[in-house]
Formats: structure tokens, C-alpha cells, sequence
């Protein structure tokens, strides 16, 4: 093995955000220096919300890609590993090649783009003593960002003809769906159609003034199966290999046919990965209905054998498949199924889903659907349409002036959410003339609904996130819901910038959020608590008898078991025969840690983390009075299991108290399926009995930093 090459010392800078102001702050990460301890401590933070560590402790992906590295490398040779990681393919690779005789020809160069994870994997090499058989960390500056590019310029400028590849190719496939809560997620529209309450987002004419991206969204598929009705068999779209140079671009047209009446609101895609050239070993996404032999409502199939074998055709090989299910591909016959959790559940894998514009598609069984596909160097579109050219999806309905999340989109059209802010509006601006109004957030709402209640209203909107796209969104509805833009002002900045701007001539008599803002919608839910802050900073203009809404937070809490996300979030000893504990710490291990050490909080939606079961009343951790300026605040509570089962953690959130009676809230907990909670996972999952019939749980605020401290305590 050659020697390690010595690299000059690298410096990047990495992107963090202030969870109490918003603001954004640049961290300098570089290799060495003085700095170390600091950026170790950051390096942790941006660390514990990648996927890294549910993918080191995915089994059936490590074995896969040891088996194929095995079989496709015959002799020494010069691996790349783009995207190394922690470098466990490039010691896989180079454990492989120290096999043969000519072991001195060897040589592994890993490539890592990110540069802390670049720092972590070269503790990982110094803990496996494979420092000297890795012998390049490559960096950023060789090798752009997106597949494709990469791979572009890795055949321009690394790779010999006609390489060896791991994987050796992908492929995506596709299914045409029907979902009630895929339709939510994306028109607005045809959902404020259904309510009466005077509001419009997406007023008649501007359909689509409010949307979505028009991209591919990452979900638990599986989790939405019993809601989901199949319109199509699953189907190929494109063939990626790894071995060729890919194309800058590439587009497919064909018929699609509907193996059912009904309306089709998405395109939900995944892929397999073909690891080795022969074709004897898989990895699939694919969501576990692929495997049912009905066609019509999921939760009404059972695995089997169906189309399995039109999918993945593999006619004579034994083919290993790994993620859901394996199979002898000459036979087609279901030879294993995974019975651990569901299915072998993991985050970092999932499958994505493509929103048919407008209402959607109707379709009729039997009858044939246009899909056309087309791909660039960094997306993929997807378009449909009926084959006799009756129902198109060619909507025209105005130009997206606000581009917000699926979820946000779902929360805007949903009845209850928009009742309690209206009564709550109505109760409360009813008995003043004409009171000055700040929207302390990114809420277009409250600024409408504000509006439209109080003709007489002065409104001053924040919009810190959304700034100048959220004023041409109000020009735009003003007339639709009845107000003048000549009483509404936006800043475009945080609500405080007003004490240095002089904008205010009166005392400020309501002060309200929701709280949203605008690119903050995957965050732990207690950093919406920047709106405690900004009340606090606008303390000296405040009315003796202001109106803060919310008047209160609630942080909430559930013991919860919680087996595939615990899993996913274990430790890590050795993987494929590789020391990984060094990474534990930094990727944000939860499970089977030490004594005395405790993993992060960190947000998920509960609904998508698997097999997941509620082993406890849902209980107050904690308040945050907005009445007060921001204080620091702690609490430690006593939970009671109310089922026997294993404990794996807790599920955490805040609602929302929208007037001081308390009989209006806004809850954020996991039933709604629209926000993130936070999951505190134990160290050791928690047998419930009759001798462990409850744990503690202690939470800390800091109103400096504005994070939050969760300790769980289990009975001794």
C-alpha cells in the first residue's frame, strides 16, 4: 500500500442559524489549529441531524456493499470513493486488495466534499490503523456537488476506461397514486373550496398563488399506506450506470395503465441499486406494498410473489435483495422476509413523492396515461396526462408567488388549525377602534385574517424569511379579502429592527404569531420560541393592556416505544469488522451509550419513524408565559406508564394557548402528521412492569442560547 500523501491544511465554512434571533452565522471548520475544541463542539451539532449514523447502523446496506467490493475488485488496483463518509468503503476496499500478493500496488483514495466529516473519518482511519493504506483525503475543490457532475468529472478526470464501479447501476421506478393526505400537502385551492370562514390564500384567479416546489419530496412512504390507493403497477423510468460517463440530460415518454378508477395526486418513485456487475446483489427503496398482489386500497394487501418479478426482472440469476425483502430471482419465490421492526426501517433511505398540479389526474381503469419524465444535472420532472387528451395536467392558473413546504401548505388549508386563530382574532380585536398590529413572524394568516376582521386595523408584518416575496403575496389577495395594502407595512426583517427604524408612533395593542418562519419548518419545535425573544426585545413599546398571541407555550410530553428509529439511532462498535466507536459522540448516538452520557434531542415526524405506540398520558413538561420578557426556565415531572411495553424514549412539542382562558390551542404533537417533534431517545430501552412503572424527565431552557436540555432519569 502506498503511503500517506501529506495535504496542506483545508478551511471551509460552515452555515449555522441562531435559534433565538434567526439570524445566520458563519462557522470557520478547518484542519488543526488552535480551534479544534471549538469546532469538535460544532462539528457535533451539524453532525447529530445527518443521516450518517442510521446509515453506518443499516446492516443490510453494509453487507451488501462488502459483498459487492469483494466481488468486484480481482486484484490491487486504485479505488475512489466518492463520498466517503467515514470511510468505510475505502476500507472495505483496501481490507480486500490486502489479500492478494501484489498487495504493494494498492491504493484507496476516499473522497469527502463535507469538511468535518472529513475530520471524523480520518479518526475512523487512525482507529483501524488504515491511515496508511487510505492514502488521499480528497476535499471539496476536486469534485462538484450532484450526482451526475460528479460522476462527469470523475470519468473526465480520475476514472480508467472502462472502470469498475460499486454500485454498478441504479434504477428508478415509479407508481401512479391516490391519497387524501398527499392532496393536502399541495393544493390549497381545492381545499379552502371546502371552508366558509370569509379567508382566501388562493383567491379564485390565483389558484396557485400559493404552492409548493415543484420538486421531489422525501417520505416514509410506507406509513401512508393505509390511505393510499395504487392507480398503476410500478414501472421503470430511468437506468443510471456508474461505469459509464451519464449524460448532462435525459427524458423517456410512455403509456402508463391504470389498473384502477380514480384520481391520481402523485408519482411516488424509488430506486435499486444493482451493487455488483453480474447482478446477484441488490439494494432496494422500494415501499413495502411493491410487494402486494392487489391492486386498490394497500392495507389490503399481503407479500407475495406479484409483480415482484416484472419490476426487477433478473431471469437466471440469485439475486440478494436488500432493505425489504430477498428473493432467488430465477423462481420469483419470497425465500426470507425481514421480521425485525418494519421491515428493516431506516431514515436515510426513503422514497420520494412527485405532486400532480391542481386536483389532480382522473383516470379510468384499463385506460392509458401519458408519463413523460426528463432529468438535469440536478432534477427530475415528471408530467401526465390522459391518453385520449381530455383531462390534461396543464394547469394555468397565475404565477406561485409564495413557495412554501407541503406541510405548511397542509396546515393553511386545515379547518380546525384556522377556526382557532379566528375565533381567538375575533374575540379579542372586536373591543379595540383601531389598534397597531405586528405580525412577529413569517405569517401571511394572521396578517389576512387581521385585515380582513379590523378594517380599521394598522398591521405591521415581519416577514423576516418570506421579506419581499410575502409583500407582493399581500398585494396580490388584497382585494380578494376585502383590505387595503395602505394599512398593512412589511419590514422584511425581525420584528425588533422596528426600535431602530422609528416605525412605531403609538404603543403596539396586539403582538401576534403563529409562530411560523419561513425555513425553520425542520427544526427542533421549541426554536419557534424566537417569538418569546422578539416580544421580549419589544418590551418598551408595548401597551399597558397588549394582546400577545400566543399567550403561552406548552412543552408537551409522551413516553413512547420507539424500536426502528432507537435502532437507527444506536451506537456504533464495528461495522463490517471496522472500530466506529470514535464517531458515536459526534454523529449524536443515542442508544447503548456509556454511563453518565446522554444523545441529543432531535427532530422527526413521529408518524414516519416506523413502528411506533404511545406508552403514557400525554403530559405539561414545561411553560413559557409571553406575558413576561424571556427567562430561563426548568422543570422535572414524574411519567407513568399507562401500557406495559418497552420504552425507548419520549416525544416532545410545544402547544400553542391562543387566549388566557386556555380553551384555544394550537397543537404541534404528532396526530396532526404536519409538524416535527422532538425525540429524546434512552441510552437502554425501559422494560415496562410492575417494578418499572414510571421514568422522569427533566427539561431546562436557556434563554441565552434558546435551546432546550432534556434528562431522562429510569427508575434504579
Amino acid at each position: 500500500m502506498s503511503a500517506t500523501t501529506a495535504c496542506p491544511k483545508t478551511r471551509a465554512f460552515q452555515l449555522r442559524v441562531n435559534p433565538l434571533t434567526g439570524d445566520s452565522e458563519w462557522i470557520v471548520v478547518e484542519e488543526g489549529g488552535d480551534r479544534e475544541e471549538l469546532e469538535e463542539k460544532t462539528s457535533k451539532n451539524l453532525l447529530a441531524t445527518t443521516s450518517y449514523l442510521d446509515m453506518l447502523n443499516d446492516s443490510y446496506r453494509n453487507w451488501a456493499f462488502r459483498a459487492a467490493i469483494e466481488k468486484t475488485i480481482k486484484k490491487p488496483c486504485h479505488v475512489l470513493d466518492i463520498g466517503a463518509g467515514t470511510g468505510l468503503l475505502s476500507m472495505m476496499a483496501a481490507r480486500t486488495m490486502a489479500k492478494f500478493e501484489e498487495a504493494s500496488e494498492a491504493k484507496v483514495s476516499a473522497c469527502e466534499s463535507y469538511l468535518p466529516m472529513g475530520k471524523l473519518m480520518r479518526r475512523v482511519l487512525r482507529k483501524n490503523q488504515m491511515e496508511k493504506k487510505v492514502s488521499e483525503i480528497l476535499d471539496s475543490e476536486l469534485l462538484g456537488e450532484g450526482l451526475i457532475p460528479t460522476l462527469q468529472q470523475a470519468h473526465d478526470m480520475l476514472l480508467a476506461k472502462n472502470p469498475q464501479t460499486v454500485p454498478y447501476r441504479a434504477t428508478t421506478y415509479g407508481q401512479l397514486v391516490e391519497s387524501p393526505f398527499l392532496w393536502k400537502l399541495h393544493d390549497l385551492f381545492s381545499n379552502e373550496i371546502n371552508l366558509s370562514d370569509g379567508i382566501h390564500l388562493t383567491p379564485a384567479g390565483l389558484e396557485r398563488v400559493i404552492g409548493i416546489k415543484k420538486q421531489q419530496y422525501v417520505m416514509h412512504c410506507t406509513a401512508m399506506s393505509r390511505e393510499i390507493r395504487l392507480l398503476s403497477e410500478p414501472f421503470k423510468i430511468f437506468e443510471f450506470d456508474f461505469w459509464k460517463k451519464p449524460e448532462s440530460h435525459g427524458e423517456i415518454e410512455m403509456s402508463i395503465k391504470a389498473c384502477s378508477d380514480g384520481n391520481v395526486i402523485a408519482v411516488i418513485s424509488w430506486w435499486v441499486l444493482q451493487l455488483d456487475e453480474e447482478g446477484s446483489i441488490f439494494y432496494s427503496t422500494a415501499p413495502r406494498w411493491t410487494n402486494c398482489p392487489d391492486n386498490g386500497m394497500v392495507e389490503n394487501c399481503i407479500p407475495g410473489e406479484l409483480s415482484y418479478c416484472n419490476v426487477y426482472p433478473n431471469e437466471q440469476r440469485n439475486v440478494h435483495l436488500f432493505g425489504y425483502i430477498v428473493f432467488e430471482a430465477k423462481s420469483h419465490r419470497r425465500v426470507s422476509w425481514t421480521s425485525e421492526g418494519n421491515e428493516n426501517w431506516c431514515d436515510h433511505w426513503k422514497q420520494c413523492v412527485w405532486f400532480i398540479s391542481g386536483a389532480g389526474l382522473p383516470v379510468l381503469k384499463d385506460k392509458l396515461v401519458l408519463f413523460k419524465a426528463a432529468y438535469d444535472e440536478i432534477k427530475i420532472s415528471y408530467h401526465l396526462k390522459c391518453d385520449d387528451q381530455t383531462c390534461c395536467n396543464n394547469f394555468n392558473f397565475g404565477n406561485c408567488l409564495l413557495e412554501l413546504s407541503p406541510e405548511r401548505v397542509a396546515v393553511y388549508g386545515d379547518k380546525d388549525w384556522r377556526s382557532g386563530f379566528i375565533n381567538a382574532m375575533r374575540n379579542t380585536l372586536n373591543v379595540r377602534s383601531a389598534p397597531l398590529c405586528i405580525i412577529a413572524d413569517d405569517s401571511v394568516f394572521l396578517t389576512i385574517l387581521i385585515s380582513y376582521l379590523s378594517k380599521n386595523a394598522n398591521t405591521i408584518s415581519s416577514f423576516p424569511g418570506l421579506q419581499e416575496k410575502g409583500a407582493q403575496y399581500l398585494q396580490a389577495i388584497a382585494d380578494s379579502n376585502g383590505f387595503s395594502m395602505d394599512r398593512v407595512k412589511v419590514i422584511g426583517k425581525r420584528a425588533s429592527y422596528l426600535l431602530t427604524d422609528n416605525l412605531i408612533q403609538q404603543k403596539v395593542d396586539f403582538l401576534v404569531g403563529e409562530p411560523f418562519y419561513y425555513g425553520n419548518e425542520g427544526a427542533l419545535p421549541w426554536q419557534n420560541l424566537r417569538f418569546w425573544k422578539e416580544r421580549t426585545l419589544l418590551d418598551s413599546i408595548l401597551s399597558e393592556d397588549v394582546v400577545i398571541m400566543p399567550c403561552k407555550g406548552i412543552l408537551k410530553v409522551c413516553a413512547m416505544s420507539l424500536p426502528d428509529l432507537w435502532r437507527s439511532r444506536c451506537s456504533l462498535k464495528k461495522v463490517e469488522g471496522f472500530d466506529h466507536s470514535v464517531v458515536n459522540e459526534t454523529l449524536g448516538a443515542c442508544g447503548n451509550l456509556p454511563p453518565l452520557l446522554e444523545g441529543p434531542c432531535l427532530p422527526y415526524y413521529i408518524w414516519q419513524c416506523g413502528e411506533v405506540e404511545e406508552l403514557s398520558e400525554i403530559l405539561p413538561l414545561m411553560e413559557f408565559n409571553f406575558l413576561e420578557p424571556i427567562h430561563a426556565c426548568s422543570r422535572k415531572i414524574k411519567i407513568e406508564f399507562s401500557k406495559l411495553g418497552i420504552c425507548h424514549g419520549f416525544a416532545l412539542w410545544i402547544d400553542w394557548v391562543l387566549d388566557n382562558k386556555k380553551s384555544l390551542l394550537v397543537s404541534t404533537g404528532p396526530i396532526s402528521r404536519y409538524w416535527k417533534q422532538g425525540v429524546k431517545l434512552l441510552s437502554k430501552p425501559l422494560a415496562v412492569n410492575a417494578a418499572y412503572s414510571f421514568a422522569e424527565i427533566e427539561a431546562f431552557f436557556d434563554h441565552s442560547s434558546g435551546e432546550i436540555t432534556i434528562s431522562s432519569f429510569s427508575p434504579s
